[in-house]
């Protein structure tokens, strides 16, 4: 096999029908041997049925479908492993991404490049809510990991299938694919590709996760340095904690300042006096500090229980496969 798409799919009957048009359109002219691998990400409408139906249409779609929804990181962790393409192409089911693009990733794709990152230079999306936290995400998410890139949320990707097959996903950490090929050794480049403004329905994997990709960002800086889900929730936790904590000294430190200068007393007569809030200040930090550290030792415990056991992040109620 060739080439592999994958897309996870949630939701999406009113778009079902077109993507697949769009993707056939695209892929037809290309002499290769393809597949597609779409992932219905436990959907509650009409989504597996039309799949089905387009599988009448076009032989070569590989579908799967989830039990319940497990979000968009596992679609895409059953699609990587279900592909078989020697190049394997994610992108998303909505039609924001444009199947025509994906001739410009293969071309991309040259012998030293083994990752072809798309990158929405003209989003068609708001700029408050969408476009500038993505800004200011892509730009930390590239400090930290050190593979600089636009557009870190783009699904549209080209990858080499030998690199790909090396990552395990968990949490948020589809988005960081990129960095985590760099990590095992591969090349990444990124393309200018087309955007467009949904057609149909609303974003069902929307901005909300974001404090979710902070903590995985966490994690994938830890492991990128230190070593070849529990984070989620013992991450937040410390978030708050030490947020308190920070809160709590930094106000304190402000009126004592305040009174220092001025001569008034707003906050009783010293901080050596009154060390009660200071103290319950830096407890706090510490707790959190506590939590995010044990979250980073959780996330190594329970990946060592998936992969030691070859346990994985979805369960499958039922697959259709590609007919040659």
């Amino acid at each position: 096999m060739d080439l592999s798409i994958v897309i996870p799919v949630y939701n999406e009957e009113e778009s079902v029908d077109l993507l697949c048009q769009k993707l056939d359109e695209a892929l037809q002219p290309l002499s290769l041997k393809y597949e597609a691998v779409l992932v219905d990400d436990g959907s509650r409408d009409k989504t597996w049925q039309m799949l089905l139906e387009n599988k009448r249409k076009y032989p070569y779609l590989h579908l799967i479908r989830f039990r319940r929804n497990f979000g968009q990181t596992a679609a895409m962790a059953a699609g990587l492993d279900a592909a078989e393409g020697n190049v394997i192409i994610t992108m998303d089911a909505d039609l924001q991404n444009d199947p025509k693009d994906i001739p410009l990733l293969l071309e991309a794709m040259t012998d030293e490049v083994d990752v072809v990152s798309g990158w929405r230079k003209d989003r068609k999306d708001t700029f408050i809510n969408r476009r500038l936290p993505s800004m200011m995400a892509n730009g930390l998410i590239s400090k930290i990991t050190g593979v600089h890139l636009h557009d870190y949320g783009c699904t549209l990707k080209a990858y080499r299938k030998d690199v790909i097959k090396d990552v395990r996903l968990y949490g948020e950490m589809h988005r960081f694919i990129p960095a985590l090929a760099h990590w095992v050794g591969g090349k990444v480049i990124e393309i200018p590709v087309s955007h467009h403004a949904r057609q149909f329905g609303t974003s069902k994997y929307g901005i909300g996760r974001t404090f979710r990709v902070v903590l995985d960002l966490i994690t994938v800086k830890f492991l990128m340095r230190y070593s070849t889900g529990p984070m989620q929730i013992l991450g937040k936790i410390g978030f708050q904690i030490g947020f308190v904590g920070a809160l709590l000294i930094g106000v304190i430190f402000s009126l004592n300042l305040f009174a220092t200068l001025t001569g008034l007393e707003f906050w009783g007569d010293d901080l050596v006096k009154r060390p009660v809030w200071p103290i319950m200040g830096f407890m706090f930090m510490a707790f959190g500090i506590q939590f995010i550290g044990l979250g980073l030792l959780s996330e190594m415990t329970i990946r060592t229980y998936h992969e030691s056991q070859d346990k994985r992040i979805y369960a499958v109620r039922e697959e259709v496969l590609p007919e040659d």
